[in-house]
């Protein structure tokens, strides 16, 4: 009642207190109160759970892997933890082939992973480094930065062909 008494005669509710607090949350359009959707979504990191796309950052033939089950945790896969995945776009000449099902070790989660000293690790996509059922890798190099927990989940082999450890 009141909302439709303010929207008749052209006041907001929030009388600006609140639009001034969380500038670019809310947007007003015709006097209805609409909410962002593309604040709300940059906020909302969830795990690596079934037919999440992931990036190959390994010179194993692989670009585009689709994560088919974590093998861990119920809801989904983190940073250090193994995935099966189905290969989705590969290089014409590498050691994998498209529509191979392989195992995975997720080097980079958009997800944040608190640490010890009370900081928070996340990166921008999701990526993989594609690893035997022993748990060495196949390829022979691996690309971009690789967060240095994989020492505590045992994928020492990973940290030494990583180029940069953040």
């Amino acid at each position: 009642m009141a909302a439709a008494a303010a929207s008749r005669f052209g006041h907001s509710l929030f009388g600006g207190g609140l639009r001034n607090c969380f500038p670019g949350l809310f947007t007003t359009t015709s006097h209805k109160l609409t909410c962002n959707t593309n604040f709300l979504s940059q906020q909302q990191r969830t795990f690596i759970q079934m037919r999440t796309v992931l990036k190959v950052v390994d010179n194993s033939g692989a670009k585009k892997v689709m994560c088919i089950q974590a093998l861990k945790g119920r809801k989904g896969a983190r940073l250090g933890d193994t995935i099966i995945a189905s290969v989705k776009e590969a290089h014409p000449n590498g050691k994998v082939k498209k529509g191979k099902v392989v195992y995975g070790v997720v080097v980079r989660a958009a997800m944040q992973k608190g640490r010890c000293d009370g900081s928070e690790v996340k990166f921008d996509d999701n990526a993989v480094v594609l690893v035997d059922k022993q748990g060495q890798p196949i390829g022979t190099r691996v690309f971009g930065p690789v967060p240095h927990e994989l020492r505590q989940k045992k994928h020492v082999k990973i940290l030494t062909l990583a180029g940069h450890i953040a």
